[in-house]
C-alpha cells in the first residue's frame, strides 16, 4: 500500500474529511489532495507531524512495515511507548498465521534498532 492510500485509509478510519485533516496539520486542502493522489510527497517535517497525529510511525507511512507502532501521548504532549509489556513466549505462535508472526518479528527488530540506536548518543 503507498503513502497516499495509507493517508487516505488512516483519515477514513477517523471519518474525516481532506479540509478537516488539512485544519489539524495546518496546511491546504490541496496539499492533502496531492498527498493522497500522489502527486506530492510531504516533507520531513510534515511526514512526522502526520505520524503523531494518527500515532503510527513514519516507517509504516512510508511502506516499511506494515506494524503501526502505536503510541500515547503524556500530559506534556510527548509520545511515549505503550507501556504493556507481554513476553515474546507468553504466547502460542502456533495459533498466529505466519504473517502475524512476521509482524511480531519486524516489532522485536525495530525495539532493538531503536534502543541500541539510542545508547550509542
Amino acid at each position: 500500500m503507498s503513502f497516499g492510500e495509507k493517508l487516505a485509509m488512516l483519515r477514513g478510519e477517523k471519518n474525516m474529511s481532506r479540509n478537516e485533516l488539512a485544519k489539524i496539520l495546518n496546511i491546504s486542502y490541496s496539499s492533502i489532495s496531492k498527498y493522497e493522489t500522489e502527486i506530492r510527497f510531504p516533507d520531513q517535517e510534515m511526514l512526522r507531524k502526520i505520524a503523531d497525529y494518527f500515532q503510527v510511525s513514519t516507517d509504516y507511512l512510508l511502506g516499511r512495515t506494515e506494524v503501526r507502532y502505536f503510541y500515547e501521548k503524556d500530559e506534556a504532549g510527548e509520545s511515549s511507548s505503550v507501556s504493556e509489556t507481554v513476553s515474546y513466549h507468553d504466547f502460542n505462535k502456533d495459533e498466529l498465521p505466519e504473517e502475524a508472526i512476521k509482524q511480531i518479528n519486524d516489532y522485536i527488530e525495530f525495539i532493538k534498532h531503536k534502543y541500541n540506536s539510542d545508547s550509542s548518543k
